[in-house]
């Protein structure tokens, strides 16, 4: 798996779990191999499946609207799930599978090698930070392993519940900022270059003043605040919350044929 398509022509064979059986298309990913950012949802739906793409319904569409919201398109993120296959009826996938598909996820991040890492919702947040509650970790920036993982709701949640589609819009407005810190945090140094930066910014572990470097909004006293917590990688995981705002799949079932159709997400 050399490539980015040797790895999406493994993933259109593959047969190491039960999906295989009953899939229309395996749904690899897509978008350039140097991408600065890499989408992780959780796993095709019925559009995704028939199609043998990534977030091609009504969720893709408000991925799209909240791309160009940033000023952004789709071609230039790459966008992939945790598992490559529809679970049926748009189930939840089982441990089994998400191990099964873990080696293609691993080898799709160290081919693109992203500056960041957004997972869509509680299950490709979990691949990272395990036991945490979707609900406390959105909209904070982590270092896990030497990746910047930002977490923030699946877009599907926001097409069911207006709140939810307001904290991913507000979430997805602190990208663009994150990205300048990122860009220059690995910017490499030139000789004779007069830009100082302080010592702790040259360390392989992002400093915990990383928010610090971007733009503050006024509270209601009118001072001026971070808009999240620092980005520390967690000591003490917290057992998860109910998922009941959580889709099972890229798309809400409601896209599904209507026969045999058992979630709304």
């Amino acid at each position: 798996m050399d490539t980015l398509e040797d790895l999406a022509q493994r993933v259109r064979g593959c047969t190491d779990c039960p999906l295989h059986t009953s899939r229309t298309n395996a749904v690899p990913g897509e978008g350039p191999a140097d991408a600065e950012i890499l989408f992780i949802g959780e796993g095709p739906g019925f559009h995704e499946d028939r199609q043998g793409r990534p977030f091609v319904g009504p969720a893709g569409n408000f991925l799209e609207e909240l791309l160009q919201s940033i000023g952004m398109t789709r071609d230039q993120v790459y966008i992939a799930n945790m598992v490559k296959c529809r679970p049926p009826d748009n189930r939840d996938p089982a441990p089994n599978e998400i191990a099964a598909c873990g080696k293609f996820l691993d080898r799709q991040i160290e081919l693109i090698d992203p500056l960041l890492i957004i997972t869509l919702g509680r299950f490709s947040m979990s691949r990272f930070l395990p036991g945490q509650s979707i609900s406390r970790a959105r909209g904070r920036l982590r270092s896990v392993g030497g990746r910047q993982v930002f977490p923030i709701m699946h877009p599907a949640a926001g097409l069911r519940r207006q709140e939810m589609r307001a904290s991913i819009e507000e979430d997805f407005a602190k990208v663009p900022g994150l990205l300048d810190v990122l860009r220059m945090q690995a910017e490499p140094a030139t000789p004779g270059s007069i830009r100082e930066e302080p010592a702790h910014y040259a360390t392989e572990t992002p400093p915990p003043s990383l928010w610090d470097m971007l733009p503050t909004a006024p509270d209601a006293a009118g001072a001026n605040t971070p808009p999240v917590e620092h980005p520390v990688e967690p000591q003490h995981p917290t057992p998860d919350e109910p998922s009941s705002d959580e889709p099972s799949s890229d798309e809400p079932s409601s896209d599904e044929p209507p026969a045999g159709q058992q979630r709304l997400f």
